[in-house]
């Protein structure tokens, strides 16, 4: 590795940004080995993609605790939810292939089990809902079981029944209406792929992806196949306790199942990267994978994959957890930019975000970190509009005033927040993590303004029509 490179690595490892309660605020850099103290974590590793290839991978810390085996890049980590777009590719694979129709009713497909019909209703899902989180299944997700439990059959968690540790993957929302993340609903997506190929489902996975990949780190078995144990990391849930018997066994492969590395999965990232250019070996086209990097129901959802920006800046990616392990996966779409981040402690969540931040500074990923607000400069006169007294439904009086050429926000009881503006009805706080904008009516006077904080919405309509062109 080039000496450029290994000062990246070390810049990176050196200056992660931790959270702060404060949005888009950061805390004092922080070297990466503090942070995996900090958060008990033994075992961290990275692969990062700069111009269309794997850059550099790398390993540290250690596989258990209280063993000296390091982490290498070759160590296997369980990849939690990462499993779910990985799965996609496969059955998209089948769609391009014209076996399977995203838009058929799955019961037509699944033979050992259908989705049931609640009394007189039977429900009909599809492939794109269950990819797109929109079927109204039931199951957020599995904390899988311990290595020495009876493991449930697919059909016995489908159901519900003993020994599962969920609860019945029923239709109880209307499909296709909205987004609501379910495991459940890809459990069942993975049945109907066992049912129509009729393979076991880590044999399907290795020969449509991983062996044309040379994806040789990866895997679906579960439970973890005996030659692979003496490669695999040990899950650390909290505080650097090990799980008894060292990981978790997830029979709801295609949800949360798959055993890989950062390497491996930046390898599939690179070629999904060039797929887009129409130069991948990856057998799927363009137009299938663009099929699945389009929003479905809703914005930050396609078909498997999350996503996040827009035009040519835009990313897909997805995160992953499974009892002791975290990961995240992350890649631009019309750039070679990208990283996996794959860690054994759940503990040490927030340290997934901390170093992928520090690579996208290294690397100038574009527009990852939110831009900086304008200057922008209001009119006296649009200004003085706003100042005012204003009421909330519950009862909290607001109030509006001017000095200083900047408007002050005052709800009842609190000294009063300095607002800037961000367009001339919208303006943002730096004291607090919310948002204010203003509403007009057809002849320009305001009738209300509007909180925003936490995704919630709080309105407050102006109390009489005193002071709208800012007369006292």
């Amino acid at each position: 590795m080039s000496q450029e490179i290994e000062k990246r690595i070390e810049r990176i490892t050196n200056s992660l940004l931790p959270d702060t309660c404060f949005k888009n605020v950061y805390g004092d850099e922080a070297t990466l080995i503090d942070r995996m103290k900090h958060y008990h974590t033994p075992g961290v590793s990275i692969a990062v993609i700069n111009n269309f290839k794997i850059e550099w991978a790398r390993g540290l810390g250690i596989r258990e605790v209280g063993n000296p085996d390091p982490i290498t890049e070759n160590t296997l980590f369980q990849a939690g939810s990462i499993s779910k777009p990985v799965f996609a590719l496969a059955i998209m694979q089948l769609v391009q292939e014209g076996k399977l129709n995203l838009d058929k009713d799955v019961n037509e497909y699944l033979k050992s089990w259908k989705i049931p019909a609640n009394g007189n209703w039977q429900p009909k899902v599809t492939l794109r809902q269950l990819l797109s989180h929109s079927a109204g299944l039931t199951v957020h997700g599995f904390s899988g079981y311990e290595v020495t439990d009876v493991i449930p059959s697919v059909i016995q968690i489908l159901n519900g029944q003993h020994p599962s540790n969920t609860p019945a993957i029923r239709v109880n929302l209307i499909p296709g209406l909205q987004s609501r993340y379910s495991g459940g609903g890809t459990t069942v997506a993975q049945q109907l792929l066992v049912d129509f190929l009729n393979k076991p489902f880590p044999e399907i996975m290795n020969q449509l992806l991983f062996e044309p990949l040379g994806m040789t780190n990866s895997t679906y078995e579960q439970p973890l196949a005996l030659r692979l144990r003496e490669s695999a990391a040990t899950a650390h849930p909290w505080k650097s306790r090990p799980v008894n018997g060292k990981w978790h066994v997830y029979p709801e492969m295609a949800a949360a199942g798959l055993w890989t590395t950062p390497s491996d999965l930046a390898r599939l990232g690179v070629e999904l990267q060039l797929s887009l250019k129409n130069e991948s070996k990856l057998p799927i086209s363009v137009d299938t994978l663009n099929q699945m990097l389009t929003a479905q129901v809703e914005d930050h959802i396609g078909l498997g994959f999350f996503l996040e920006g827009k035009g040519e800046n835009a990313r897909f990616g997805h995160g992953g957890w499974d009892e002791g392990f975290v990961a995240r996966m992350t890649l631009y779409k019309h750039q070679g930019f990208g990283a996996v981040i794959m860690i054994n402690s759940n503990q040490g969540s927030p340290m997934i975000s901390e170093i992928e931040r520090a690579i996208a500074r290294e690397y100038s990923w574009p527009e990852y970190f939110p831009a900086e607000k304008a200057d922008v400069r209001l009119a006296h006169h649009t200004l003085d509009e706003y100042v005012g007294e204003f009421l909330i439904a519950s009862g909290l009086e607001v109030t509006i005033t001017k000095n200083d050429d900047f408007l002050y926000l005052q709800v009842k009881g609190q000294s009063p927040i300095k607002l800037f503006p961000e367009s001339e009805t919208k303006f943002f706080t730096e004291a607090v993590n919310a948002e204010v904008t203003f509403e007009k009516n057809g002849e320009g006077k305001t009738t209300a303004l509007i909180i925003h904080q936490e995704g919630k919405k709080f309105t407050a309509k102006r109390k009489s029509a005193r002071g709208l062109n800012g007369e006292r």
